[in-house]
């Protein structure tokens, strides 16, 4: 039999991390060696006290049957703790913290809260692919925000067509960007709520790297701003912060009725994350953050080596002050797909095209610091002789 897709699944571009660990796996098996800067996934190890946490956790029946999809009372408090102590947020735990299965789960799953057919959704570009496929899933219709160089790859908001405002619901930002590294000052924010008050929007923010921050640079949360509380709500992940991809933990937390919209999503689809790692994940939210810091200062001397790597080879490579990318131009005389498959197919180099992540990233690539600094300092060294 021929079973078709249905119509939301056919009308999703190809997920781009998928082809890239195709071509790489294809790479693999030819015996190629191969340095990784494709997708950022810390190569780094989660804290041991974390691990403890975890199973210790584990071997305590009452954690192993069914947990809350809105997530531990225990866990909830802990996260308004540390917002109190990180942005000097005072949250209600109950009423505006959600736990989520990682924060890319919530950020696909809270537009079916909020959208019907015909809402439009503002989506940044280049940006994370799921703010458009949580949109398509939703049955609505994406305008794309350019993020542009001239603009520090800021959106231009008072670009945005009136037709497509007269129908919109949600507004994404996300800041330090993915995947170009940039970060939106107070400024910023203070219009996007005005904008959102203005237009009825939501505005949903992608907070995963706000921990990812160097030079002394401190990333604020979007709730900070005045007036964010009463449109906004944002995601948080534990992903990059604790070098914890893998156990797929995050939280939002926002104002009371998005929070809502969202767990009563979650309770009809998921049944919540194993409370043994909600318990680990306290230990690390609870700790003194020195894993942090440590772990910051990793990436610092990472991006350093690289950028100045690229820079001795006359690409114009940003040294950012957040993430753990670094959004550099491609040479004169390539394209961003055309260079990338060059540095696969010379080098042993997976890099990510910027045009994957939208039109406007045409003419970039993305580097993630995932594999150590000696790792880095060859591939500048295979990627000067591509270029000899």
């Amino acid at each position: 039999m021929n079973f078709k897709t249905s119509q939301r699944l056919s009308s999703l571009p190809p997920y781009l991390f998928v082809e890239l660990d195709r071509k790489k796996a294809e790479a693999i098996k030819k015996g190629v060696d191969i340095i990784d800067l494709g997708i950022g996934d810390p190569d780094l190890p989660t804290p041991d006290f974390i691990v403890e946490r975890l199973a210790e956790a584990a071997r305590h029946p009452c954690n192993h049957r069914y947990p809350s999809s809105a997530g531990m009372d225990e866990f909830r408090k802990t996260v308004a703790l540390w917002c109190k102590r990180r942005f000097g947020l005072d949250l209600d735990p109950e009423r505006e913290v959600a736990c989520l299965i990682g924060s890319k789960e919530g950020i696909a799953h809270f537009p079916v809260a909020f959208l019907n057919p015909g809402d439009w959704v503002l989506v940044p570009t280049p940006g994370y692919p799921v703010y458009h496929i949580g949109t398509l899933f939703a049955g609505a219709m994406t305008h794309f925000m350019p993020l542009l160089e001239k603009n520090s790859f800021l959106p231009d908001l008072a670009s945005i067509p009136p037709g497509v405002l007269k129908n919109a619901k949600i507004l994404w930002l996300n800041y330090p960007n993915n995947p170009t590294g940039a970060t939106a000052p107070p400024a910023f924010y203070e219009k996007a709520v005005e904008f959102a008050k203005e237009h009825g929007l939501i505005v949903c923010h992608d907070a995963a790297y706000s921990e990812m921050t160097y030079d002394g640079y401190k990333a604020q949360s979007f709730l900070e701003t005045p007036g964010a509380r009463d449109v906004g709500i944002e995601f948080h992940s534990l992903s990059k912060t604790f070098n914890m991809t893998g156990w797929r933990i995050g939280f939002a937390i926002g104002h009371p009725d998005l929070v809502a919209g969202l767990k009563q999503v979650k309770s009809n689809v998921d049944s919540g994350q194993f409370n043994a790692i909600q318990h680990a994940a306290v230990a690390a939210l609870e700790s003194d953050q020195s894993c942090v810091k440590d772990m910051q200062g990793v990436y610092a001397e990472r991006r350093d080596a690289l950028v100045s790597g690229l820079r001795r080879l006359r690409i114009q490579a940003p040294s950012p002050k957040a993430t753990f990318y670094v959004w550099t131009p491609v040479p004169n005389g390539h394209t961003s797909q055309g260079f990338s498959s060059l540095l696969m197919e010379r080098a042993g180099i997976v890099v990510t095209p910027g045009n994957g992540f939208g039109a406007p990233g045409e003419g970039y690539i993305r580097m993630a610091l995932t594999v150590p600094t000696d790792r880095l300092k060859e591939a500048v060294a295979r990627l000067e002789k591509v270029l000899a």
